[in-house]
This record gives structure tokens, C-alpha cells and sequence, in this order.
């Protein structure tokens, strides 16, 4: 199979970026999309493109920079808007995990990091995510004593309970929600942080103090509005729940009401 990619350069957040076009031929049609990314790499390295006399001025952009660590559909770096869609065009995967098979041969495919102005570009496909991580720091957990785990039947939880947990701590922070929202907004990763431990009897302690403390990093670090337009959960690679947001929401408006 063959390509021809509109690949996103930029070489960092305060740089004007712009689009390259690159051909790849003989592409297998099993070959995932971040290993054909890979070949375009190899690809320009034999070409004799050096990256450090790039970064020294040459005009030519060098190997494409991408972010990627499992490949296994878990850590979620693998963040890419390819064609209009984040993760491309196949439902509840991640990148690392869409095949070529999903494109037509001889398509043209185009690669864009997140647009987000929480996710500012680290260089080329690669954004800073570490906005996420922020909120995750202002309450995403529980206090409690370390030491050997308790017996799994010491705290009783209703199946119904942990399987909606479960679903929530699916997420795996990948910013697909973001990067698809029109407003920028952060509800559905947020909501479903505050959910996985609201659902639970340890996080209920520290539920309202967690609520309050997560939406307010989430709105300080310049995420937008939810509208509930539902374009977040189409596009979420582990198909969160919108019903999240709407008990975020309950969390939030329940600790206020107990100032």
C-alpha cells in the first residue's frame, strides 16, 4: 500500500508551524499506523536528513517527531488527530492500534497534533499533556496508610459499583477528548478521575474536597466549557461514559452546597 501523509511540522510551541507532504510505498496493510510513521522515519534518515544540522538551520525538517510508549492501546501518548478524527478513523482505539488496513491504497492521510491551548506543542506530533497530570495532583486520590493489601472481601462493594468504577479508571488520559471538544474541555477525562473514586467507599472521605479541587485546577489551567455536545465520549478510545460527567457535576454542586 502507499501514502501520501500531511504531516504537522513545527519545531516548538512558539514557532509558526506548517504542512509537509511525504510519499511512503509499500506500506503492509497489518502494519499499525505508528510503525508506518516509523518507516517514514527510516525513510528520511537514509534519505541523509540530520536532525542536528536541522535544529542548526538547515531548511529540511528532519525525522518526524511523535509521542508513543506502549503501543498496546494502555498509556495513552500516542495522541494524533489523523484525518479530522483523533485516533483516525476507526472507533474506541488509540492510535498505536489503527492499521493501515482502514485506509483506502493510495489515500492521503493527514497528522496533526491536539489542538488544544492546554496542550501546547512540545514539536511536530508531540504535545505537552502534562496539564493533565496537574489535575490528577490536586485530588486525583486517597489518603490512606501503605502496607499489605486488605482481604478482598474486608469492604463490601456492589458488583454494580465496581463495574461502573472499573469503566471510569479506564481512562487512560490520552487528551482525545480534548483535542475533539469545540470548547477545549477537559469534563470527560476529569469526570472520570473524580468518578472511578467517588463510586467507591474509600474515596467517598475525601469526595467533596476532591471535586472542588479538580474542576478548579481543571478551569485554572484554561480548559473550556462543557456544552454536553457528546463529542467527547464518540471519540474516547475506551468509550468513558458522558453519565460521568453528569455525576462530576452532582460531586461538585453536593461539596459546594456543604461550604
Amino acid at each position: 500500500m502507499d501514502f501520501k501523509l500531511k504531516i504537522w511540522r513545527q519545531k516548538n510551541a512558539k514557532s509558526k508551524g506548517h504542512f509537509e507532504t511525504y510519499q511512503v510505498h509499500d506500506i503492509e496493510e497489518d502494519a499499525s499506523f505508528l510503525e508506518m510513521l516509523d518507516i517514514l522515519n527510516e525513510q528520511l534518515i537514509r534519505e541523509g536528513i540530520d536532525p542536528v544540522a536541522v535544529d542548526k538551520g538547515c531548511q529540511s525538517s528532519g525525522p518526524v517527531s511523535f509521542d508513543h510508549d506502549c503501543r498496546e492501546g494502555i498509556c495513552g501518548a500516542c495522541s494524533l488527530y489523523i484525518d479530522g478524527r483523533a485516533h483516525g478513523p476507526d472507533d474506541e482505539v488509540t492510535t498505536c492500534q489503527l492499521f493501515m488496513r482502514k485506509f483506502k491504497d493510495g489515500a492521503t492521510i493527514t497528522v496533526e497534533p491536539w489542538r488544544s491551548a492546554a496542550f501546547p506543542v512540545i514539536k511536530d506530533l508531540v504535545v505537552d499533556r502534562g496539564a493533565f497530570d496537574k489535575i490528577l495532583q490536586a485530588g486525583g486520590f486517597i489518603s490512606v496508610r501503605t502496607g499489605s493489601a486488605q482481604d478482598a472481601n474486608n469492604i463490601l462493594i456492589s458488583h454494580d459499583k465496581a463495574e461502573e468504577s472499573m469503566d471510569a479508571a479506564s481512562c487512560v488520559g490520552c487528551g482525545a477528548c480534548v483535542a475533539t471538544c469545540k470548547n477545549g474541555s477537559a469534563m470527560l477525562f476529569v469526570s472520570a478521575k473524580v468518578s472511578q473514586l467517588a463510586l467507591l467507599p474509600q474515596g467517598k472521605i475525601e469526595a467533596a474536597k476532591r471535586a472542588k479541587a479538580m474542576v478548579a485546577k481543571m478551569d485554572e489551567l484554561g480548559f473550556g466549557n462543557c456544552t454536553n455536545t457528546g463529542a467527547c465520549a464518540a471519540e474516547c478510545p475506551k468509550s468513558v461514559s458522558l453519565a460521568n460527567i453528569a455525576r462530576l457535576n452532582r460531586e461538585f454542586l453536593c461539596a459546594k452546597f456543604k461550604d
